[in-house]
């Protein structure tokens, strides 16, 4: 498994994060529905990671993860897109990503990293990995707006 940055042109992270996208919306009111599109991760400020899987035989490595970091300000970034192959979950994927981004915002100089989840019980895993992580609650940041369907977490870097 190796963990690098995507510039989004490629077929399969883009079926990967429609899939996401559409996942969201399924569980998430319109209103309350956060995850950025295609266009959206390949704003300026914004750097996407996949996580691609070299067992995927002939069809080369595929994706299994994938994450992205988008730059608030000078020292404020935020977590976005995280996700894992719902067939791989619990398989330390989140983990590894994570982690990988952390060190990478870091590196680029962040002091804060932020983000937006749900509420939901679906979210649930996720919101248990990013505490293990250091990440605690926080008021809304950026442009969000209290929300009952969303949790916001921040970790000081």
């Amino acid at each position: 498994m190796k963990i690098v940055v995507d510039d989004l042109s490629g077929p399969e992270i883009a079926g990967f994060l429609d899939e996401h996208v559409r996942q969201m919306r399924s569980i998430t009111p319109p209103e309350s529905k956060h995850a950025l599109d295609l266009d959206g991760l390949r704003g300026p400020g914004v750097t996407f990671w996949s996580v691609l899987d070299g067992d995927a035989g002939d069809a080369g490595d595929a994706v299994v993860g994938c994450g992205a970091l988008k730059r608030l300000d000078a020292e404020h970034a935020e977590l976005k897109s995280m996700r894992t192959s719902p067939a791989l979950k619990r398989s330390g994927i989140a983990s590894r990503l994570l982690e990988h981004i952390i060190t990478e915002a870091r590196a680029m100089g962040f002091a804060r990293l932020s983000l937006e989840t749900g509420s939901a019980e679906f979210f649930l895993p996720a919101r248990k990995l990013y505490e293990k992580f250091g990440f605690v609650p926080c008021e809304p940041f950026a442009a969000y707006r209290p929300d009952a369907n969303s949790t916001f977490m921040t970790k000081v870097l």
